[in-house]
């Protein structure tokens, strides 16, 4: 039986990782006011305590790390809090699992790649992050899989779900507001239900708990599919009775932010489906199903 530990507990996928889990897990899921990532000396004790509370109840301890610095256009001008939090802060999560014998899972982004392919994206391309959120990420990969830790990274696109901001939420929120809205048409993902990626991730905190976690340590993780920021806006019009045609498509250049996205994200799931993992759903399914679960 599981103990786990999973930090960034308030956020979408802390949520749903919580809400997913068997009845017979023990879990603890704090957020970041309870657990920061940054204070050494919390996470070394959190690590420790599961540690100790599972072997005195004969459970499996495993720690699914899905605390992250996400804003991504802030994090241009505030890259040293996102490192604190999205690379630091895995390093002294690592080291504390590594020293107490606790297997860790750390959650990861599309956005460590630098989008200039033409096919999905697998675990040994070449990471050339193009932002400061994609730097720290990319930084925390290195500093989880060099901690000497049992640890798998986990890398995953365009998440959504209940329990925070994302581009869902403000796409229902938009077309209660305007007539019409302008969606970039050239950076193409796979969108990602939270809830979906929840269930993958426990499957294999399972499987590493019994014994038989995957021997490669880097997997991806994403709805199946793929779209651009514009179809999946499209989608979610239809999906909640609002007229798609209100959408226009536009590019990057005419919607420029802070930080620079990858043109193209998509995420090959086939290390997953290598690794005897269940594949997360059509991305366009999981949207239905969670846009339902809503009403």
């Amino acid at each position: 039986m599981l103990s786990l530990l999973v930090p960034g507990g308030s956020g979408q996928l802390g949520r749903a990782l919580a809400g997913l889990a068997s009845p017979e897990a023990e879990v603890r899921a704090p957020g970041s006011a309870e657990l920061d990532l940054t204070e050494t000396s919390a996470v070394v004790a959190a690590v420790s305590d599961l540690a100790e509370r599972a072997r005195a109840a004969g459970r499996r301890p495993v720690v699914i790390n899905a605390a992250a610095y996400t804003a991504v256009d802030a994090a241009e001008t505030d890259e040293w809090r996102a490192f604190a939090v999205n690379a630091d802060g895995p390093r002294v999560l690592a080291a504390a699992c590594s020293s107490r014998r606790v297997p860790l899972v750390h959650v990861s982004t599309d956005y460590v790649f630098s989008g200039e392919h033409d096919r999905p994206y697998e675990p040994e391309d070449a990471l050339r992050p193009r932002s400061a959120y994609g730097r720290t990420k990319a930084a925390g990969e290195d500093a989880v899989l060099g901690s000497g830790a049992r640890s798998w990274i986990v890398r995953t696109s365009w998440v959504y779900g209940a329990g925070g901001s994302n581009f869902v939420h403000t796409i229902e929120r938009l077309a209660a507001e305007r007539a019409t809205l302008s969606v970039v048409d050239d950076q193409r993902g796979s969108p990602t239900w939270a809830a979906d990626l929840a269930a993958g991730l426990l499957e294999l905190a399972s499987r590493i708990a019994e014994g038989t976690g995957p021997g490669r340590r880097v997997l991806h993780c994403a709805g199946a599919g793929e779209t651009t920021w514009y179809g999946f806006a499209r989608a979610i019009f239809e999906e909640i009775g609002a007229d798609p045609d209100r959408i226009r498509p536009c590019t990057t250049d005419e919607f420029p932010r802070p930080a620079p996205r990858p043109a193209y994200s998509v995420l090959s799931n086939a290390s997953w489906r290598d690794a005897g993992l269940t594949p997360l759903r059509p991305w366009r399914d999981a949207l239905h199903a969670y846009l339902s679960s809503t009403r």
